[in-house]
């Protein structure tokens, strides 16, 4: 089954962050409610990296 991992970009620094592992179904696209709920769960891992990023970056 295909999967959708986010990750934080391993800056010089050990312990690579995963904000997002799922498993998805090309079959899930099928529903509207699913899709749009899937592309809010990414949404929301994106920023969690990205403030993960920020925080190793600055200390």
């Amino acid at each position: 089954m295909p999967r959708i991992l986010v990750t934080t970009e391993q800056v010089d620094k050990p312990g690579l962050g995963v904000m997002l592992d799922e498993h998805i179904a090309t079959s899930d696209l099928a529903s509207n409610h699913f899709a749009a709920q899937l592309i809010e769960r990414i949404g929301w891992a994106l920023l969690d990296a990205e403030q993960s990023e920020r925080r190793l970056l600055s200390t």
